[in-house]
């Protein structure tokens, strides 16, 4: 099958690479972007779509930092309102909206939340106000709202809405609407985007250094860990967007910036979706932070912490500490109380947040800042998931800038609100053809759905290959909600080189199986190497990795320190 445009697949990492180190004839990029998360991937689109030449880097895999172990919402941030955050909230509802209806739809969707009330008339005032503003911002947006308005609840109707919540406890409800996504399937999305009009993406590859001429930085050394190769990129300006680890590219330039990144962690479970009875999720104040109970397809994600981390950045660990915290307060809402026994999967993340050396992480804002520590650089960090687009605007417009300063000329502004990701166009329709899509392909309808709420139009990818390999179209073994084909489709069309890379990022199936994708791992192996040419030798090292690092992260969620839940995580990095 011809790969469509923008597939990532092994050969377009070799090309990319060819392209960006002059072999195919470019000899000096544009931009070089360094960072495959969801602000590295942004900026790559909004670059290329302006008409620049961009290469982009990702030492891991795509999202494999903290756009992959996010709460998975796109919502304007109701905390902010209370920090009195407006401008932000605004900016993040206008984007939630742009998603959900041009750019998205297929990833993004609406989710309902509870927002309990312990207090019958002063707190209903205050949050239902809160709410107000909050619909009333994103409806007064430069788009469509996409959600319905909130709703205000008595005691008896929360109850039968949310059965196993702990109605007794509570004067009543708002009903509110935000949305959620698979983040790490967005920022691949994003990716493939970029790479369709002409960016070139690899993976696996760490910047090392910074070629400079004089003052100005011209470029990056870097290490193809693929390969074992040394490499050299020019580009007329680099932009690092490497979210928690800026700090270390700052040292790369000497030191010189003027970016203070305070890693925060955030800490989520999974838990099957029948262990608590609701139609809805919920929303509740904790000491610290908010706690999120979110509708994940037959599972809930709990969650989250909120504490300074300064271990290993690559691998931030889940502490029994950090599991029964959020055991604790989920319990206090609920009748039939969780335990360790109900949690299926954990993953710890990091926040980058711009801070002060003294501040509470909690309390650090999420606005985003863009420097030009030295001429030929420009640094990013700061900000949220959901503000991806604007950051990366703001990113390249900077980089406008500096690109003018080498005589490039002027650079067009950002069209990224009209550019939809890969799998918006054809989305309505195909779900409209949903039915006529079994019947024709041999699957079940529900299997359709699920297709379409992963990879939308570009399903026609997933129900070509399945016509031509039959036995694609089973369930993956060990994980029964996927299917072999989508094992296949992550290494012929999103770049996945690794195991760790299908079973965690381009599927879920580390966090919504008991056994966190043990039984799984031999057969999605088998699958990965007839595209990728392993022998059984590679075929038994990826699995044995994978299944180490499951087991060090079971044990690293033993301990009760971060310390100790480090020492045990670290005992596995990753494979290369």
């Amino acid at each position: 099958m011809t790969p469509t445009p923008g597939a990532l697949g092994p050969d377009a990492r070799d090309a990319a690479l060819a392209a960006m180190t002059g072999q195919a004839g470019e000899h000096e990029l544009d931009v070089l972007v360094v960072g495959g998360g969801i602000t590295g991937t942004g900026v790559a689109l909004d670059a290329v779509t302006r008409g620049l030449s961009v290469g982009l880097l990702e030492q891991r895999d795509l999202a494999s930092g903290t756009s992959s172990r996010s709460s998975k919402l796109i919502h304007g941030g109701l905390r902010y309102l209370e920090m009195m955050d407006f401008g932000l909230v605004r900016e993040a509802l206008q984007e939630r909206g742009l998603l959900l209806t041009r750019l998205a739809p297929h990833l993004v969707s609406p989710v309902p939340f509870l927002y309990p009330l312990t207090k019958p008339v002063l707190e209903r005032a205050y949050v239902g106000a809160g709410l107000a503003l909050y619909d009333g911002m994103a409806k007064a947006g430069k788009y469509d709202m996409g959600v319905p308005m909130h709703r205000h609840l008595t005691r008896r109707q929360v109850a039968r809405m949310a059965p196993d919540f702990k109605a007794e406890s509570i004067t009543g409800a708002i009903r509110y609407y935000d949305c959620q996504v698979d983040d790490a399937r967005m920022v691949v999305a994003v990716a493939r985007t970029a790479a369709k009009h002409g960016a070139h993406v690899a993976t696996r590859v760490k910047v090392t250094g910074f070629l400079r001429e004089g003052e100005r930085v011209v470029g990056v050394t870097a290490r193809d860990l693929e390969h074992d190769q040394d490499l050299e990129i020019r580009a007329r300006v680099v932009v690092n967007a490497a979210g928690v680890w800026t700090d270390e590219i700052q040292e790369m330039v000497g030191g010189r910036g003027a970016l203070h990144v305070q890693a925060s962690k955030g800490v989520h479970i999974v838990v099957p979706r029948d262990r608590i009875r609701s139609e809805t999720g919920f929303i509740v104040r904790t000491e610290t932070s908010v706690l999120f109970v979110i509708p994940w397809g037959r599972h809930w994600i709990i969650g989250t912490t909120d504490t300074p981390w300064d271990l290993d950045k690559a691998h931030p660990a889940a502490s029994r500490r950090d599991l029964d915290y959020i055991l604790e307060h989920v319990n206090e809402i609920l009748r039939e109380p969780l335990d360790h026994e109900d949690v299926v999967g954990v993953y710890a993340g990091l926040r980058p947040l711009l801070s002060g050396e003294s501040e509470p992480t909690s309390k650090i804002s999420r606005e985003h800042t863009v420097v030009t520590p030295v001429p030929g650089l420009v640094m990013i960090a700061g900000g949220k998931y959901t503000t991806y687009r604007v950051m990366a605007r703001d990113a390249i417009d900077a980089a406008a800038h500096s690109l003018r300063t080498t005589g490039h000329g002027a650079v067009r502004d950002s069209i990224t609100d009209r550019v939809p990701l890969v799998g918006a166009e054809s989305y309505e329709t195909r779900a409209n053809q949903r039915v006529l899509l079994a019947r024709r392909s041999g699957l079940h309808v529900a299997r359709i759905d699920h297709l379409l709420a992963r990879y939308g139009g570009q399903i026609d990818d997933l129900l070509a290959m399945v016509q031509t390999r039959r036995q694609l179209a089973l369930p993956l073994e060990g994980a029964e909600d996927y299917l072999a084909a989508e094992v296949v489709y992550a290494v012929t069309h999103e770049g996945a080189l690794h195991l760790d890379d299908v079973l965690t990022r381009r599927t879920r199936i580390s966090i919504e199986t008991f056994d966190r994708g043990v039984a799984a791992a031999p057969r999605a192996a088998r699958l990965m190497a007839e595209v990728l040419d392993w022998d059984d030798a590679r075929i038994a090292e990826e699995v044995d990795h994978y299944l180490r690092r499951v087991e060090a992260e079971r044990q690293s969620q033993l301990k009760l320190t971060d310390q100790e839940a480090d020492e045990a995580r670290v005992q596995v990095t990753d494979l290369v």
